[in-house]
């Protein structure tokens, strides 16, 4: 393709602190939530969940329920199966960094049946779906439904769950373990370890957290049975992931179900799958004839939505007498609850083992351990900041029990850009980046080695102060398909599909930056059309910063194809050849004339002079992606926490970030991206935690009175500085923004508060370091 007559935006938009153009319709009251929309003789769906976390179960009797009033439906899990109906696919082992087991065996993935047949294996699973005319008459139906229980024993903890004595949650897994896997050469790496001046072990535990997205989950689901075709309305990350598993579930082909996402307030990976109650909300509108709205109170919530992190990692880190790393091997333990819903935080996490570093020889054994708790997924840079943790929590460590300094023992061992493109052990590619510069920049920022005068003034005020600082990178991948269509109309738009989904990552702006750039058209014009698929005929959704990575990559693409297609319609009307025709901000001139079309001219010729022309007819294009992308975000973060004598109450006072996302293409959205992510990171470095009681597995944190959430009074000004190497791999040049606040605040907030603590001795305090663990620490208690 011959692209040298394209003049681009002579005003580029590319890197302005645009205002989303999202906020005026969101924030006046004009969003649409899926609870939003209704249905003309909608019904209402309740599901009763069993009060148990391992039975084997029988219903006695649904006539009671059944007789009560308003009531249409109720359906079990024989109604299921008597149906024909299959379980909910799972996968979520990625291709380019597969888990498998040591031994040879195939990986072990649990039927999902959304409602469970004769046991039920965690607090909270499905058993039976009452569908009445009132929320509430479907919510006292399920109540008086009539079930036995024979309780079992059970477990919520990944070391007990391996045991030899354990309950077993799956047959098909031996002492719950679904997954073996093992990465790099064990041998290789005991010698390293073997020749090592010095050895870092540390044991921690990642714990679980759960989204909490804004917007609770619901569905409004319809079955049009003259057309013999699904309809649903659900908040996702993707509604062709939604489509494809349901089509399975139901063993129907995807163009007879129909997804619809519109807003989506929220999604943190925890809306990357599709529940059960989708499906069984859509096959209780075929049963009933009538379509069938569900919304999940927060309690709800709590008790049913996927979790996130839940790791148990033991690490070891070799070094030599000058301090440069040899060698790191880990065991890392995952939780993923009742069921296989997804095996990316344990495949991916690992991979990254030595962070920033060069650490020549790793190690890794990654184990899946099945208990009664609710099923892990991806969660906001899964496994990333897991791994991330660890590493820069045994840096602080080694250069403590070392006795050198934990920013010379950085300085010494990071990458260096020379060595960029950098593959480690595990065969992973860096292909972009300047670490030691995101360090000194965040160093700088922070007035790092002036930390000790600061220090001295809160500790006489009666605090303990203290600092940390986290170097991360990510791997930035996903799921490689992904389609996007653009078309530009005579009526003077742009109309751009992909399957993409935000759930607040500002699309309609960023997308239309981009765009607004390589046409050269004003930014008002271009329309995104996303969430249904109707029109958007394939694609991946939204996750691990592939959104505008992948938009980016293919939306140059068409616009490309879109400006010479114009150009050959342009020839005819100019009488000219192409070589005296330039493209220059939305606009065809004719060389050494006052001649020029503008591309909405352009695109009304080709809708009717050339619409019969398939060479020359409407100006759209299409382009598909359907091989890995990836990419690498990095950065440091840094930040000073100040510790209540008292109290034991920890408050970071100064936070800064600077990171690398690749191309910023709007800053004031990256910010916005990263202000999120750091307070996430540090709702689990200081509060969160999804508890289980030890005895029987119920939830204990099933409300905001017991999962405490971070709050504005709980955090700084952040200070945000950009370090950009544009990706080498991709149009645009973006790496992504989304995640590395997560991956990063975690491990800086440890760091600074351990600092805090160093009058009493301690290596390490697992996350969230609440006030009582804190406090015990300094009492002694």
């Amino acid at each position: 393709m011959n692209l040298e007559f394209i003049n681009r935006k002579q005003n580029p938009q590319i890197g302005k602190d645009i205002i989303r153009r999202e906020d005026l319709r969101l924030l006046s009251g004009f969003g649409n939530y899926t609870d939003d929309t209704s249905l003309e003789d909608q019904s209402y769906a309740a599901m009763l969940r069993s009060v148990h976390a391992h039975a084997e179960f029988k219903i006695i009797s649904i006539d009671a329920a059944k007789k009560m009033p308003g009531v249409i439906e109720i359906l079990v899990g024989k109604d299921w199966l008597d149906d024909g109906l299959n379980p909910m696919p799972a996968w979520g082992n990625p291709a380019d960094v597969a888990l498998s087991n040591q031994d040879g065996s195939e990986l072990f993935f649990s039927p999902l049946f959304p409602l469970a047949i004769d046991r039920v294996r965690r607090s909270g699973e499905i058993i039976a779906i009452v569908i009445a005319n009132t929320h509430l008459q479907a919510i006292e139906a399920a109540e008086n439904i009539d079930i036995k229980y024979d309780v079992l024993k059970s477990v919520s903890d990944v070391a007990k769950a391996m045991k030899q004595n354990a309950p077993v949650i799956w047959n098909e897994a031996i002492q719950n373990i679904t997954v073996d896997d093992e990465k790099g050469n064990i041998n290789v790496c005991k010698e390293a370890f073997d020749n090592a001046a010095h050895i870092i072990k540390l044991e921690t535990y990642n714990q679980r957290v759960t989204g909490v997205p804004m917007e609770p989950r619901a569905a409004l689901a319809n079955y049009e049975a003259h057309k013999k075709v699904y309809y649903l309305e659900a908040g996702s990350q993707g509604a062709n992931r939604f489509q494809n598993e349901l089509a399975t579930t139901f063993g129907i082909s995807k163009n007879k179900i129909r997804v619809v996402s519109n807003d989506v307030g929220g999604g943190y990976g925890t809306r990357n799958h599709t529940y059960p109650e989708f499906a069984l909300c859509l096959w209780a509108a075929k049963k009933t004839g009538r379509p069938v709205k569900w919304v999940c109170d927060r309690s709800e919530a709590f008790l049913s939505d996927y979790s996130g992190r839940d790791l148990l990692t033991k690490a070891e880190l070799a070094i030599d007498n000058s301090g440069n790393f040899l060698a790191l091997r880990t065991e890392n333990l995952a939780n993923i609850g009742t069921h296989t819903i997804s095996y990316v935080p344990l495949a991916r996490g690992p991979t990254v083992y030595n962070g920033v570093y060069n650490i020549p020889i790793g190690y890794a054994v990654s184990k899946a351990v099945l208990t009664n708790t609710n099923a892990v997924v991806s969660y906001r840079g899964a496994g990333r900041p897991e791994a991330m943790f660890v590493i820069e929590r045994m840096i602080d460590i080694a250069a403590k029990k070392i006795g050198i300094d934990r920013i010379e023992l950085r300085r010494k061992n990071i990458i260096q850009e020379s060595s960029i493109p950098y593959t480690n052990n595990f065969s992973v590619t860096y292909d972009s980046g300047n670490f030691p510069k995101s360090m000194e920049m965040a160093l700088k920022s922070i007035d790092w080695f002036e930390f000790p005068s600061r220090r001295k003034k809160w500790r006489e005020k009666g605090y303990f102060a203290g600092i940390g600082i986290a170097n991360y990178i990510e791997t930035a991948t996903g799921y490689p398909q992904e389609r996007a269509e653009m078309r530009i109309k005579g009526s003077g738009s742009v109309e751009i599909i992909i399957g993409t989904q935000s759930s607040g990552q500002s699309h309609e702006t960023t997308f239309a930056q981009v765009i607004s750039d390589w046409l050269g058209v004003d930014i008002s014009t271009i329309i995104l059309k996303t969430g249904d698929t109707n029109f958007v005929k394939d694609g991946s959704g939204s996750h691990s910063c592939r959104s505008l990575r992948l938009a980016g990559h293919l939306f140059r693409q068409t616009a490309d194809e879109i400006i010479e297609k114009g150009l050959k319609i342009s020839e005819i009307k100019f009488g000219t050849p192409s070589n005296n025709i330039s493209y220059v901000d939305g606009y065809y001139l004719n060389k050494g004339t006052n001649k020029k079309l503008h591309l909405f001219e352009v695109a009304k010729l080709a809708e009717t002079e050339f619409a019969a022309n398939k060479f020359l007819g409407p100006l759209e294009a299409t382009a598909e992606i359907s091989t890995f992308l990836p990419a690498y975000p990095n950065g440091c973060h840094a930040c000073e926490v100040i510790v209540d004598k008292e109290t034991g109450v920890a408050k970071v006072t100064k936070y800064i970030g600077v990171d690398d996302v690749g191309t910023v293409v709007n800053p004031m959205v990256v910010d916005g991206q990263t202000h999120g992510g750091i307070v996430q990171g540090l709702g689990q470095a200081l509060m969160e935690e999804c508890l289980y009681d030890k005895n029987n597995s119920q939830l204990l944190s099933g409300s905001f009175m017991d999962y405490a959430m971070p709050r504005a009074n709980d955090t700084p000004s952040f200070e945000l500085e950009f370090n950009e190497v544009p990706a080498p791999n991709n149009f645009l040049g973006v790496k992504g923004g989304g995640e590395g606040g997560t991956t990063a605040a975690p491990a800086a907030i440890i760091n600074a508060i351990v600092d805090a603590l160093d009058d009493f001795e301690i290596d390490h305090i697992d996350m969230p370091a609440t006030p009582e663990k804190i406090w015990r620490i300094i009492h002694n208690y």
